[in-house]
């Protein structure tokens, strides 16, 4: 990794509508320990993607290279590499199964044989122009013994392990990579963006219990599930908060820029506790004319859309027979997570505890870690630091048992 002034880390999140780049500063403890601080948070309008995929890869350039100028300034520093989120969109999800042969003389399992069983996993046949871009482990097996969470310590003589591949489109990913490094960064690592999230939002006993994380981005809502700590489902739905703008802009018959103005202010999804008096006149948005909506009747468009959206999350979980069967609930970012209401339409439809989802376990120098709209970007900077983490901590792994191999020959 190529890295910046101070530990710099920085995670950038490139949506439909907004590209987003958090900078975070990792700071290292004698004790070994480290922590992340965000130090701010830049946003540009996106071009030139929709729906998660790339389709001007020249806006997009241009996009990440407006976005990146306002996080140097916030950083104060240049912004050498970023740690990259991949959209939910174009992926596929398969099982797999690796195996090692345990190497030390004395049959006890170490992290060398249980990274080496992952990495097996990866020797999987894929679909034509997919490439494997994560890999989950499940359980792991020590000479037939099945349901094993952590094999490190343990005796056996083979050791395999179950693992889910998550399977990125290849064209989709190269475009994606050709963008950032044309803006004249690098990239020390690339990840589904949800996987990120999840492990900076969600908690290991939320995972355990089983729970679903919403992204409700511009144009898609990205969906997971956890169970047992362990990923059980994942889908893409092609619809976000893009289709609520657009509901708005045509029940109200007007442009689609100043109707996204109204409803960033003062969109609502309960429409019950709306008056029917209360009005907006549209020339305060930047509407040529005096035109006028009724508060009531703004709320009711937008619960429409979005208790669709519950419908269809709900019918993903339907699929893995988890609808209303989620002990640990639904937990919501994004854009769109914000509108008032949303978590209460979210409780009926789905069925389940419901809130919105804030990154936790860092220092934050701004208030952006309370918006849901910048949970992605700031998850990636979370999810760099437990990467580099926890290579160093293998490399460390490797070379004191290295040392204890080399050692082992000279006793008696």
């Amino acid at each position: 990794m190529r890295k910046t002034a101070q530990n710099l880390l920085a995670g950038l999140d490139i949506g439909a509508s907004s590209v987003r780049l958090a900078v975070g500063n990792l700071i290292l403890h004698k004790q070994g320990l480290a922590e992340v601080q965000i130090l701010g948070c830049a946003e540009t309008p996106s071009e030139g993607i929709n729906k998660g995929i790339i389709t001007n890869i020249e806006d997009v350039v241009s996009s990440i290279s407006s976005c990146l100028e306002q996080a140097e300034h916030i950083a104060g520093t240049p912004i050498e590499s970023v740690f990259a989120g991949v959209p939910g969109a174009q992926i596929l999800i398969q099982n797999s199964r690796g195996y090692a042969i345990v190497s030390k003389a004395d049959n006890e399992i170490t992290e060398s044989d249980k990274w080496r069983a992952i990495e097996s996993s990866k020797s999987v046949a894929t679909p034509l122009n997919y490439e494997v871009l994560h890999v989950t482990p499940r359980s792991f097996i020590v000479d037939g013994q099945g349901g094993i969470k952590e094999p490190v310590g343990m005796t056996g003589v083979r050791l395999e392990v179950d693992t889910k591949i998550i399977l990125g489109q290849s064209s989709q990913i190269k475009n994606l990579t050709r963008a950032i490094y044309r803006t004249g960064i690098d990239i020390d690592g690339m990840v589904l963006s949800l996987i990120a999230v999840a492990d900076t939002v969600l908690s290991p006993k939320q995972k355990d219990l089983g729970v679903v994380l919403v992204n409700i981005g511009a144009t898609t809502t990205s969906v997971i599930v956890y169970e047992e700590g362990e990923l059980l489902h994942l889908a893409v739905i092609p619809v976000g908060g893009v289709h609520i703008t657009n509901d708005l802009a045509v029940g109200l018959r007007n442009h689609v820029e100043v109707i996204e103005k109204l409803k960033v202010e003062y969109g609502n999804c309960t429409s019950e506790a709306m008056s029917s008096k209360n009005e907006f006149d549209l020339f305060d948005f930047g509407s040529l004319e005096h035109d006028k909506i009724k508060e009531k009747e703004m709320a009711m468009i937008i619960s429409a859309r979005v208790e669709e959206i519950m419908s269809l999350i709900d019918k993903e979980l339907k699929k893995i027979g988890k609808s209303g069967m989620l002990p640990a609930g639904a937990v919501f970012i994004g854009g769109s997570a914000k509108l008032p209401g949303i978590l209460e339409i979210a409780r009926k439809y789905l069925r389940l505890p419901s809130a919105l989802g804030l990154p936790h376990g860092l220092i934050s120098a701004t208030d952006k870690i309370n918006d849901p709209a910048y949970t992605t970007a700031i998850s990636l900077v979370k999810w760099g630091a437990d990467y580099i983490m926890e290579q160093q901590f293998h490399n460390k792994k490797n070379l004191k048992e290295k040392i204890r191999g080399i050692f082992s020959k000279f006793h008696i």
